[in-house]
């Protein structure tokens, strides 16, 4: 139930802070839209006040053209200078390129189609008006081309040419203005739109900051309650190890204790019931003086039922307690069980101690025996190894144990694992001393046991300190 709680507030927490995001990814699009929309709008703006502009400058240029044309045409029939011609004959061919002008930058207009067709044929009537002129005065003579101009007629023309382009020029200043009105009306919005962005964004950057800060400190509290959590799991397994390690060490003492009464009770009674026996089987077979073949076999066959039976109490007693740990020391009992090892398995053995035997505790000098013991047992149940060193030696305030053989050897995922009751058994045995326990391959085949423990764990305290120091080292 709290681990569903815990997800579900986890997915809470990261829906918070996914919602400014997202409205903030959200609105980022919308103002990047009305962004793009707005400026399609001031680029129509600034198409259509440009347009205008070209359109008004052609108008412009069309009438300027017109009316230098008319100006020449009456500085010459007033004054009969032909220089006056100058400006009319320049005029005269561009007027063609100046409606073609305008008809480029109305374009399809519908609304001044009318009007700029009637520019063209006032144009075309003002024109054939001022050549005729022209060539009348220069045939006819100046009075009568200006008695022509006198009716009006060209006047009227060029007057309603006048108001046309007038009026064209009118409703492109309107055009313009809108135009002008328009774009600064779009440009105030897109202020308007990036300024009110601007805000929102900081408003939700501010919202995602909090809400990430929130989130960073239940994390945080989340991270603190679970080391919390590890470092009780921690000494609780801590404490578990150290309680089975007592136990397993407690224990492995019990069944020394009970393998030791078992011996000596062995020992005491059952070898003096059978050493008893076969004193009385000797006096009763001394006094029967029987000839009998059958009873001789009968007695023969008892005395030897009977050393048997104390052949197999001696081999129980020594496999509980060996009696050379006790009464010759551990290098004594390390020796007679390597010799014993060596006889069954037709193995070379070698071996090393120090010169002089050293004074250890029960609890050492029967958890190093065992170590060798089990390691000597797999030796000869597994390795199937031709010869076997055992090397005892003290360095450096240490007890140094090394057990090798020539063998096949464990496998690399056994060595690492340790997962064989009797290596965890040995490694216990160690560390409870406060000793180190290693098993390795050796190149070529084989194995090796290293023992490591400090010479203080495993003395007896009462042992003289000149012969600590005095002690050899191998």
């Amino acid at each position: 139930m709290r681990k569903v709680l815990g997800e579900t507030l986890d997915g809470l927490g990261r829906l918070y802070i996914a919602i400014p995001t997202v409205l903030m990814i959200g609105f980022l699009t919308g103002l990047f839209l009305l962004a793009v929309a707005g400026q399609t709008r001031l680029e129509n703006a600034n198409e259509r006040v440009h347009l205008s502009q070209l359109r008004q400058n052609a108008l412009g240029g069309f009438l300027s053209l017109m009316t230098d044309m008319e100006s020449a045409q009456r500085g010459y029939l007033l004054t009969g200078d032909t220089s006056y011609l100058a400006p009319y004959k320049r005029a005269e061919p561009q007027i063609d390129a100046a409606l073609d002008r305008l008809r480029e930058v109305y374009g399809n207009a519908d609304a001044t189609v009318v009007q700029r067709r009637r520019l063209r044929s006032l144009a075309g009537e003002k024109m054939g008006e001022m050549a005729a002129t022209v060539a009348l005065a220069e045939s006819k003579g100046l009075a009568r081309a200006v008695d022509v101009v006198r009716t009006n007629v060209g006047h009227r023309t060029m007057d309603e040419l006048r108001k046309i382009t007038t009026d064209m020029q009118r409703a492109e200043d309107a055009e313009l203005d809108e135009a002008n009105s328009r774009l600064h009306t779009d440009l105030r919005l897109s202020r308007w739109i990036t300024a009110a962005g601007a805000l929102l964004n900081v408003v939700l950057v501010l919202v995602a900051s909090r809400l990430v800060y929130m989130d960073l400190r239940r994390r945080a509290r989340q991270e603190a309650d679970l080391r919390d959590q590890k470092f009780n799991l921690e000494r609780q397994v801590e404490t578990r190890t150290q309680e089975l390690a007592a136990l397993s060490t407690h224990l492995q003492e019990i069944s020394e204790q009970e393998k030791s009464a078992l011996s000596r009770e062995l020992h005491d009674e059952l070898g003096g019931l059978l050493v008893s026996a076969r004193m009385d089987l000797s006096w009763i077979q001394k006094r029967l003086q029987v000839d009998d073949p059958a009873i001789k076999q009968r007695f023969q066959r008892i005395h030897e039922s009977l050393s048997a039976g104390v052949d197999l109490k001696r081999r129980v007693v020594e496999e509980l307690r060996p009696t050379l740990l006790d009464n010759m020391g551990l290098f004594a009992a390390l020796r007679w069980q390597l010799k014993a090892a060596c006889t069954r398995s037709g193995a070379k053995c070698t071996e090393s101690y120090p010169q002089d035997e050293l004074q250890f505790t029960p609890q050492a000098a029967i958890g190093i025996f065992r170590t060798v013991q089990e390691s000597l047992t797999n030796i000869l149940k597994h390795a199937q190894a031709k010869s076997i060193d055992l090397s005892v030696a003290a360095l450096n305030d240490f007890l140094v144990l090394q057990i090798s053989d020539d063998g096949k050897g464990l496998p690399a995922p056994r060595l690492r694992a340790i997962g064989s009751h009797g290596l965890a058994s040995m490694r216990h045995r160690i560390m409870a001393l406060g000793g180190q326990w290693e098993i390795n391959g050796k190149e070529g085949g084989g194995t090796i046991i290293t023992v490591r423990i400090p010479l203080s764990r495993i003395l007896l305290q009462e042992m003289p300190e000149e012969m600590r120091d005095e002690m050899p080292v191998a």
